[in-house]
């Protein structure tokens, strides 16, 4: 009987639950007495760099408390423990976390609970340079030709002792010319912002920003001499709300306020995409790259976003569900008064096929099928346009090969298999994007412009390795194979 209640507490994980006595066995009426292993106490103990307790530390303890479930007169459950490692660690405050409960002084019976916490350093700077020589007149570089470039990075991870964060970084290709191509982010992040006991540990979060990115609307079809470059810059400001209802399940909503420039080469304001004609001369005839056609927009819109995420990793691969929703909506103020709702919608299921073996941590085989669509309704600027190609919307064509649209759709599957000897998996995918025929309702249609296909197929195979996925693919367009080697998941 003792073992069969103990290993009832056990299979709960109320590890404390232990038989202390039996009465009444002279009678026949047996009374079994179980300490079950109550909480009194929860505390904070800081360490230092030698993990020597010392009185008290940067955090203010509300911040971890509001990060574990722990309470006085609950039973001690190693779950909860569990829970409480990853959630404080996710905090990105301490370097070594301990939960380490024990009999208490006064009662054995009872339990006290000891999270045992080393902060981290709370403040950081890196910086990073780097010299890019260019010849001078005499094909030789000097003074006026060495442009160092090169980032700053900073963070305070914990503003006033309560987990408050601010970031920011610079980045430039020339500190003594910033102005041609400087990039900035200033961000703040203050979590719980609708107090400790929020269930949804609600987190606001504010930025300003510049940045410049090559846009792939503007890019030719295969069969295309090379297509002078716009790069879209963007300066301005977000603020937004996030609510997790559980650890990868959150909700958004946002304000932004920006201005758009689309540049060239050169860094020269351009209205309009170009391309070589047929006698090598440049036509500027191309696609508007703005709402104001003039190549610079300010707008204000809002951003939503909504994910529900019920994957779990089982030997190191995703299994489960995972749907994301966002949307963007202009109300009409800014550069051309422009009034538009875009939004996308995914789903990906990532179906286990054979149960996992006890005996090795060997991934099970997985079958993922995936799709995603999206749709832009009112005023479409190009930068706005969903493009069609690239690593995260058809493996095997470069970014935007296959057209620039206002509505797409894409699905894909990809069967993943263990690899015998190795912890990891091979697999092979099947995918296709198209622009459902709405690429000629872009303004100046830059699929048709650039000769693009406006769909596309691909299948290959890979194997991951690590953080690295290195795969073959062959577009279904032109029949050409491509080797690569990439970070990260395609899901």
């Amino acid at each position: 009987m003792k073992n069969i209640i103990e290993g009832y507490y056990t299979s709960k994980g109320l590890t404390f639950g232990t038989i202390s006595h039996f009465d009444g066995m002279e009678t026949g009426d047996v009374i079994a007495h179980v300490i079950e292993g109550e909480i009194t106490r929860v505390q904070a103990i800081f360490l230092d760099d030698n993990m020597n307790q010392q009185p008290t530390g940067r955090t203010n303890p509300r911040v971890i408390q509001r990060e574990h479930n722990f309470k006085p007169g609950q039973l001690y459950n190693v779950e909860d423990a569990k829970t409480a490692l990853r959630d404080i660690f996710l905090l990105q405050l301490f370097d070594n976390v301990q939960v380490v409960p024990r009999p208490s002084v006064r009662d054995q019976s009872k339990v006290e609970v000891d999270i045992m916490l080393r902060e981290r350093p709370v403040k950081t700077a890196e910086s990073e340079l780097e010299w890019s020589i260019a010849p001078g007149e005499g094909g030789k570089p000097d003074l006026v030709s060495i442009k160092p470039g090169g980032s700053v990075f900073f963070e305070h991870r914990n503003l006033d002792g309560w987990g408050r964060q601010l970031y920011g970084s610079v980045s430039t290709a020339n500190f003594l010319a910033p102005q041609d191509d400087l990039g900035f982010k200033l961000e703040y992040h203050h979590p719980y912002c609708l107090g400790d006991g929020d269930p949804d540990k609600t987190m606001f979060k504010t930025s300003v920003f510049n940045s410049r990115k090559l846009s792939p609307v503007f890019t030719g079809g295969p069969l295309m001499e090379e297509v002078p470059a716009i790069w879209v810059d963007r300066a301005g400001a977000k603020a937004t709300v996030t609510q997790n209802f559980s650890r990868q399940s959150k909700a958004t909503a946002s304000v932004v306020v920006e201005e758009v420039t689309t540049r060239d080469e050169s860094g020269a304001v351009v209205g309009s995409g170009s391309k070589q004609g047929p006698g090598g001369q440049l036509s500027v005839d191309g696609p508007p790259t703005t709402h104001s056609g003039n190549g610079t927009d300010r707008i204000l819109f809002f951003q939503g976003g909504l994910t529900r995420d019920t994957t779990r990793f089982v030997n190191g691969t995703p299994v489960g569900a995972r749907d994301i929703f966002n949307l963007d909506q202009s109300i009409g103020l800014g550069s051309g008064f422009p009034i538009y709702n875009r939004f996308t919608a995914g789903a990906t299921r990532f179906i286990q096929l054979k149960k996992e073996s006890a005996k090795t941590n060997r991934p099970p085989p997985v079958l993922v099928a995936h799709a995603r669509g999206g749709t832009i309704v009112g005023n479409c600027a190009a930068y706005d346009a969903f493009t069609l190609g690239g690593p995260h919307s058809c493996r095997g064509y470069t970014v935007g090969e296959l057209g620039a649209a206002r509505s797409f759709l894409e699905y894909a599957l990809e069967l993943r298999v263990p690899v015998p000897g190795l912890n990891t998996h091979a697999f092979a995918f099947w995918e296709r994007c198209t622009d459902l025929g709405s690429s000629s309702s872009v303004p100046g249609n830059p699929t048709e412009y650039y000769r693009r296909a406006g769909s596309g197929a691909s299948a290959g195979v890979g194997i991951k390795l690590g953080p690295v996925r290195a795969e073959y693919a062959t577009d279904g367009n032109q029949a050409n194979g491509t080797a690569f080697v990439r970070f990260g998941e395609r899901f």
